[in-house]
């Protein structure tokens, strides 16, 4: 069959644009999960949406292709083209258009009946639909909020949606494109609309995240209708996905490298746990969960101990952190910005040039990262987690053997 650039199942291309991506490029001979046959197609199908930003480069091993995209020319998330070579059988593609075709102003009213006889004229012999299949494409187009349907005594009516006057919010959904959760749809209400300068650029892109879309959008509308979901989750050091069922409470997405969290309550192991969501698959929206309004009260009130992702319900496990900083003069942009960044924590002025940071977290090695910012000025440690605050020394002191500098000339840290 010959290679086409159009999907019918999002999710198998999502699985390799994260192999091809995500995880770097393999060459043809170490990709084997699939035939090299369908390495090839999908291969030539990301990079028919994504040749601009392909590279390639050899080594003794072979040839080597991956993606390079430079957040300072590039402005819009080249991802988004996925999402918009969705393919169509011949039949639902003549039917869209034929009715919104005859439907073509909001004015426009017409009864199944009706539509069908329209439909009928327009297409001629080459191809007909019965009120039946019609019936389901307005029911589904009705459910998208794309067809209006009016009751007129014993008659329905169906109309065309009026479309929404985006003019003079270009800014607002150029910026939700790019930054917010979904923003592909902020994409395709771009496509609608004469194109414009683009307004903004940014340092830190996450363009990942378009992949995980459709994870987060039915995630989001199980939180709204207070459901369970089942998915198909594959473990940090996991073998093979697992099937789990689940509490969707919030999304978590980090500032600092653009991954996505679900925070969820696992029933059956009773804890809260966090999924990301480029591991997460087949999600699938089961029965009410009467539980949910007491579970997301119970979250909030550990949530505040929380400086990643990693949580308990159980508030005895939680460590104390606490650190001193020495601030010279003329430095308040180092007390502003612990402020700006401390999270769960409080900041306290010793004296002139001190600063205690203190806090009770679940987890204090999700802290070290951002602790380590600090490394040349801190001048005291005191963690619960002796573990944690060893480790952090044992880095400190490696720096100090790198770099030659002596422990006893006035950089050691109590």
């Amino acid at each position: 069959m010959a290679y086409s650039e159009l999907i019918k199942n999002f999710e198998k291309v999502r699985a390799y644009m994260r192999e091809f991506y995500v995880y770097g490029f393999k060459s043809r001979t170490e990709y084997d999960k699939k035939s090299a046959r369908s390495y090839d197609d999908e291969r030539r199908r990301i990079e028919s949406w994504l040749g601009d930003y392909m590279r390639f480069t050899h080594t003794p091993e072979g040839k080597r292709v991956f993606l390079s995209v430079d957040s300072r020319t590039t402005r819009k998330n080249p991802f988004y083209k996925a999402w918009k070579a969705k393919s169509f059988t011949d039949g639902d593609i003549t039917l869209h258009f034929a009715i919104f075709d005859i439907l073509h102003t909001p004015a426009i009213r017409k009864t199944l009946t009706e539509l069908t006889e329209e439909i009928d004229r327009c297409i001629g012999s080459r191809m007909t639909f019965d009120e039946s299949t019609i019936r389901k494409k307005l029911k589904e187009y009705a459910e998208e909020g794309m067809i209006l349907m009016e009751k007129k005594g014993r008659k329905v009516l169906y109309g065309r949606s009026p479309d929404t006057d985006l003019s003079g919010l270009e800014d607002v959904v150029d910026f939700f494109s790019e930054a917010a959760p979904c923003g592909v749809i902020g994409s395709f209400l771009q496509d609608r609309e004469p194109k414009h300068d683009e307004l903004f650029s940014f340092k830190h892109h996450y363009i990942t995240q378009a992949m995980d879309s459709d994870v987060m959008a039915t995630l989001f509308a199980a939180m709204q209708e207070k459901r369970y979901i089942t998915a198909r989750n594959l473990g940090r050091h996991a073998s093979e996905a697992r099937t789990v069922c689940l509490v969707p409470l919030k999304i978590y997405i980090s500032a600092q490298n653009g991954r996505q969290n679900l925070i969820a309550f696992h029933e059956k192991a009773n804890c809260l746990s966090a999924y990301r969501l480029d591991y997460m698959s087949d999600i699938r929206i089961g029965e009410a969960c009467e539980r949910f309004d007491a579970l997301r009260e119970a979250f909030g009130r550990v949530e505040g101990h929380m400086w990643g992702v990693n949580c308990r319900w159980n508030m005895r496990y939680v460590e104390h952190v606490e650190f001193v900083l020495r601030i010279g003069d003329g430095e308040d942009y180092i007390v502003r910005r612990l402020e700006r960044e401390k999270r769960c924590g409080r900041v306290e002025k010793i004296d002139e040039n001190h600063y205690r940071y203190t806090a009770d977290v679940f987890d204090t090695t999700e802290m070290l990262p951002w602790i380590r910012t600090f490394i040349s000025r801190l001048t005291q440690l005191n963690f619960s987690n002796r573990t944690a605050e060893n480790r952090l020394k044992a880095d400190i002191r490696e720096m100090y053997r790198m770099y030659e500098i002596d422990e006893d000339d006035g950089h050691d840290i109590q």
